[in-house]
């Protein structure tokens, strides 16, 4: 089968890193070029410092329209930036790992790439904007219950995240010194990704409209994302289990444990794992992924895949750090 060939610009950042590390090894895939004008000439090995002996690619100060798609890992508001300034070929699709095309608006034609919300849009679609990472790990603990209507009261979400969520460039917050054994609360009840949060969850339950109440942490490790959500709810614990495990019965990377789990289940690969509990009249849901894959590159691969026919966890077989 001809190889689906691929351009990425801002692969020199952590979300084009990790795309990288996916795509060398997906069977499918040949990756044309890799953009980045502060590293153009200089192998992708010297700044992604793992990947020596394993790719001999170099960072590319071109562009090209002989590839098939593109993967914008660029910063939020660069991406809108870069497709203005350049002329990409109509037949090119897009991925875009910023925030700058996930809300619907008119003259927006990318998709919202979230799968197991709407993979069929994905796969007849062109343009995909991928889900933020808070997003994704937040939307896939309440997708079941919005698909039934069951959203009747406030959400109450506390969660926590890799100092890579915060990407590559250095800033107060994300000094090793400052974060080592150390937390912190960052844009309490106005996260950027409540809009797209919101955005999903009347497309399953229109009308939605109660408060979701948003807490982010900050936490002393790497990579993943934590979450805990409670809402006022009628069901049993069997029964919102049974309705979890139906509505992700056919999306291959959500899993749904009766067993209480803890986050390295998920780091380094592109799983989420939901785990639920009834406490009175509230439903308690913990909700965790990996932040730059199932948050950001690996979900990336998993739309390029139904953009193009293939098999939705190909080269996404991953395993997780468990130690």
């Amino acid at each position: 089968m001809k190889k689906i060939k691929v351009g990425i610009v801002g692969g020199a950042g952590y979300t084009g890193g990790e795309l990288l590390r996916i795509l060398v090894f997906h069977p499918s895939v040949e990756i044309a070029f890799v953009h980045s004008n502060s590293n153009a000439g200089n192998p992708i090995s010297q700044v992604h410092t793992d990947l020596l002996g394993v790719t001999d690619l170099k960072f590319s100060s071109t562009l090209s329209d002989a590839i098939d798609v593109l993967f914008l890992c660029v910063g939020h508001g660069d991406a809108s930036k870069f497709l203005a300034e350049n002329k990409i070929a109509s037949t090119i699709k897009i991925i875009d790992l910023s925030q700058d095309f996930r809300i619907a608006k008119e003259g927006n034609d990318f998709i919202y790439g979230l799968p197991e919300l709407q993979r069929d849009k994905i796969k007849k679609g062109h343009h995909i904007a991928n889900p933020g990472c808070f997003a994704t790990c937040i939307q896939l603990g309440l997708l079941p219950l919005a698909s039934k209507g069951l959203i009747q009261d406030e959400v109450h979400i506390s969660a926590i995240t890799g100092s890579t969520g915060a990407g590559q460039s250095l800033s107060a917050t994300s000094h090793f010194s400052w974060r080592n054994n150390n937390m912190s609360i960052y844009k309490a009840f106005n996260h950027q990704h409540l809009k797209e949060i919101k955005q999903s969850l009347r497309i399953l339950q229109p009308g939605m409209d109660k408060a979701i109440n948003f807490i982010p942490f900050r936490g002393d490790f790497t990579r993943g994302i934590f979450a805990t959500l409670h809402v006022k709810s009628t069901l049993t614990q069997e029964e919102a289990y049974a309705m979890y495990e139906n509505y992700y019965a056919s999306h291959p990377f959500t899993h749904v444990s009766r067993v209480n789990p803890d986050l390295k289940q998920v780091v380094n690969t592109n799983n989420t794992i939901i785990y639920i509990e009834k406490h009175d009249n509230y439903l308690l849901i913990v909700s965790m992924i990996d932040n730059l894959l199932k948050g950001a590159s690996g979900q990336a691969v998993q739309n390029m895949n139904l953009l193009f026919g293939l098999e939705e966890t190909e080269g996404l077989r991953l395993k997780a750090a468990a130690f």
